[in-house]
């Protein structure tokens, strides 16, 4: 059927001439931010070789592993107290199968075991889950999460405590450098005092609440 208003053909001769290209002018750069990818377990952690409360040299890290490594020892070897400062629970560091077992089996040796976590954000861990979060809904009597009250003045750096001599600290967060102590009753003395203050203050993030319910 020849339909009399319907648009030319391509290849008709009176077909409209192509438009003329357009200039484009970039207006600068943009920054493209991607989220970080979720920490998977590749393949089982293995703690660092010493021993909580006689090795006594500094150890340095600078890669994740090593930084995972370091704090896997500590939570294995502890056998009293465990205290995790940290921003947001540090995916990269402490959502790890081997770091939850090691955590399940510190405070399940004994009823007086206390792990106390004070976090300064807990909204990412809570939406995207996080093994910790998990472990303290099965054992609510000896591991303790708490938020870092907003008036209270934050520390930059990130650190674990293990019983009276053993630590693990990043001064900087964000970064994966630190280092790690498994014999400086001193110095982690000091460390305690500083997180039992912070703690003494701490709330209940009510994200937190509501997960545990």
């Amino acid at each position: 059927m020849n339909d009399k208003n319907a648009p030319p053909d391509a290849t008709d001769s009176n077909a409209a001439e192509p438009l003329p290209a357009i200039e484009f002018e970039s207006s600068g750069r943009f920054a493209v931010h991607n989220p970080e990818p979720v920490v998977t377990d590749s393949a089982r952690c293995e703690p660092a070789p010493f021993v909580l409360g006689e090795h006594q040299p500094l150890e340095r890290f600078s890669q994740t592993d090593e930084a995972r490594a370091h704090a896997l020892a500590l939570l294995q070897q502890a056998r009293r107290s465990l205290c995790i400062y940290t921003d947001d629970l540090e995916p990269w560091l402490y959502h790890h199968s081997s770091i939850e077992e090691a955590c399940r089996r510190f405070l399940l040796a004994n009823p007086k075991n206390r792990l106390r976590i004070l976090v300064k954000d807990l909204n990412r861990s809570v939406k995207d889950g996080h093994r910790l979060l998990s472990l303290s809904r099965r054992l609510t009597s000896n591991l303790l999460i708490r938020k870092l009250h907003p008036d209270y003045p934050a520390e930059d750096a990130s650190f674990l405590l293990a019983d009276s001599s053993g630590m693990l600290v990043r001064p900087e967060h964000g970064q994966f450098a630190g280092y790690a102590l498994y014999q400086n009753p001193g110095r982690v003395r000091l460390q305690q005092r500083a997180f039992d203050l912070a703690w003494d203050t701490s709330i209940l993030d009510p994200d937190l609440r509501s997960f545990l319910l």
